[in-house]
């Protein structure tokens, strides 16, 4: 059987191993990604990390600005190729483009599809402090990530895991699942199979604001969250108005108000949260560094059973 002809579709860092793993599958006649971003203090132009790959590797790249004016699907049908993959390009395919691939168009998702459709699938899976995420090769339609299943891989979520950690694990798992079953697919041996009408949970993009400790929540939620929005938009909280970034967490228990420091320790200040539970808190003053509890507390004339935590102003700027 010859190679078949793919076409890659992707643009971060997520998006590579699924790249090589096609580039190892069969011929890749072309790599499609966003256009070059500026980045940085000088703002230069900066080539997204699968072009990179793909220019390291001799094959074209094509960076549509956009995908229906003018319809991109001609520039793709004198491409003819057997199959699209797509991961994490970062705009929707349009009905047109969907039909252009002899195979159609597959879909390397992270998650265990129909949980977490949508932008955000790993920080979401960490926020709502599941057991379990994974990867899923899917046949795509013009939902979004509704269509039928090929295969998954599974993968536990470890209890210091982050969405930074878990998209590191689940970029090398969308690698394997290529590996695995696109020349299955290709081949006729494996068949799509239609997603369960229920379990759907959407993963809708990350909003500065998620990254808001609330502390009437159990600290438990707000350790997850923490992990799920590292690195960015990171959690934070408030102290007279000024925002207050929180690196590191850890859950107790104790008995407050909501937002009260309860005491301090060289490992942070204890502040009372929802369900009679407490969260011991590293924090840093935004701009500054990151201070020992007792510094912290004695600057800012706090002791313990004060009130002090609360959203800061403009949280959602």
């Amino acid at each position: 059987m010859s190679r078949p002809r793919i076409v890659f579709m992707g643009t971060p860092e997520f998006a590579v191993a699924s790249l090589a793993a096609c580039l190892d599958i069969g011929e890749v006649v072309a790599v499609v990604t966003q256009p070059d971003k500026p980045k940085g203090r000088g703002n230069a132009l900066s080539a997204p990390p699968v072009k990179v790959l793909a220019l390291e590797r001799g094959v074209p790249v094509l960076q549509p600005p956009k995908l229906r004016t003018p319809p991109f699907s001609e520039e793709l049908r004198k491409l003819a190729p057997d199959v699209c993959v797509v991961t994490a390009y970062g705009k929707i395919l349009p009905k047109d483009l969907l039909e252009v691939p002899r195979r159609g168009c597959v879909n390397v998702h992270a998650s265990l599809l129909p949980r977490f459709r949508g932008a955000a699938p790993i920080q979401w899976a960490l926020a709502h402090g599941d057991a379990e995420t994974g990867v899923s090769l899917m046949c795509m339609d013009e939902g979004l990530d509704t269509g039928p299943v090929l295969a998954m891989k599974r993968l536990p979520i470890a209890p210091e895991d982050t969405s930074a950690t878990l998209h590191d694990k689940l970029s090398q798992l969308g690698g394997s699942i290529l590996r695995e079953s696109l020349p299955a697919y290709l081949s006729g041996a494996l068949k799509p199979v239609p997603q369960p009408t229920e379990g759907v949970v959407l993963a809708p993009i990350i909003q500065k604001e998620d990254g808001l400790l609330d502390f009437t929540r159990p600290a438990v939620e707000l350790e997850r969250r923490l992990r799920a929005f590292t690195p960015w938009p990171g959690a934070f909280t408030g102290l007279n108005g000024a925002r207050l970034k929180v690196h590191r967490t850890k859950v107790g228990t104790g008995q407050g108000a909501p937002g009260t420091v309860l005491a301090a320790s060289p490992g942070g200040i204890e502040v009372a949260c929802g369900e009679g539970s407490l969260l011991l808190l590293e924090v840093q003053p935004e701009g500054r560094r990151v201070m020992n509890a007792h510094e912290f507390l004695a600057g800012h004339k706090l002791a313990p059973g004060s009130q002090p935590f609360s959203a800061p102003v403009e949280a959602k700027g």
